[in-house]
């Protein structure tokens, strides 16, 4: 009997006190927070010159924590400035600037160059270079249990994003009636990174050239269908696809 409750108590006190062993202790609900501090941490990393896009959050549902048990995953992507030829040094440089303890590196795999970090609490970084002259950032959860769920922080009143947005819609004959789709990220200094996206759709033809005006200098990236520009402290995502152009605008982290 002495056994049996002393076995009780450290278990109880195991349960309460010692860290997660394995992903599947930690839901969805718990993980969002650390995905969205990881996000914020590579919009740093990237500086705001280099940042183009922060995506919005994916959840999938329906895979396997257990046999006998369905989770979901969370992923969520940032876009870097990486031009072709690059992609290795811009992923050395944000290894560098990430915490120390997310023992971030860049290794060879097998397209290219790789950036591997671990966030913590069994969230995964990786990095690889495009074929269009950018770095995708991706932080992954894994598949785990559901919990409460997920909750992205709703951003607050749109900002200097919104109106370059608007903006860049206007001068490419397209409507800006809708209400962009606005993601967020905290900064670790504070404030966050937001960036406001088009809902895309067919529209006229489109054309690099109707977006030079409103560029502060010569583009950033000019590799069609992709085009971006900087105006102000906002960085402009094109991707000029017949009928279905893509627009974003992005606010890094503040210095």
């Amino acid at each position: 009997m002495v056994w049996a409750v002393l076995l009780a108590v450290l278990t109880n006190m195991s349960v309460r006190t010692d860290p997660p062993t394995v992903r599947e202790q930690r839901s969805l609900d718990q993980a969002g927070p650390v995905v969205d501090r990881a996000i914020g941490e590579l919009a740093r990393a990237a500086g705001a010159a280099g940042l183009l896009e922060l995506s919005p959050p994916r959840i999938a549902a329906g895979c396997r924590v257990t046999p006998f048990a369905e989770g979901a995953r969370l992923r969520r992507e940032v876009g870097v400035l990486a031009p072709v030829g690059t992609g290795k040094a811009v992923l050395d440089g944000i290894a560098d600037r990430l915490p120390a303890t997310w023992r971030a590196g860049v290794g060879s795999g097998l397209d290219g160059p790789e950036l591997h970090a671990d966030a913590g609490e069994f969230v995964a970084v990786e990095g690889r270079p495009t074929v269009d002259g950018r770095v995708l950032l991706l932080v992954d959860t894994g598949c785990r249990p559901v919990g409460s769920g997920y909750r992205p922080a709703q951003p607050t009143a749109a900002g200097p994003e919104a109106a370059a947005l608007t903006a860049a819609l206007a001068a490419l004959g397209r409507p800006g009636d809708t209400a962009p789709e606005l993601v967020t990220a905290p900064c670790p200094g504070g404030g966050s990174a937001r960036t406001a996206r088009s809902a895309g759709g067919p529209g006229p033809a489109a054309s690099p050239a109707a977006l030079a005006p409103l560029a502060d200098a010569a583009p950033l990236l000019d590799n069609p269908p992709v085009y971006a520009y900087r105006t102000g402290p906002v960085t402009v995502l094109a991707e000029l696809v017949p009928d279905d152009t893509r627009l974003a605008a992005t606010v890094g982290c503040p210095s």
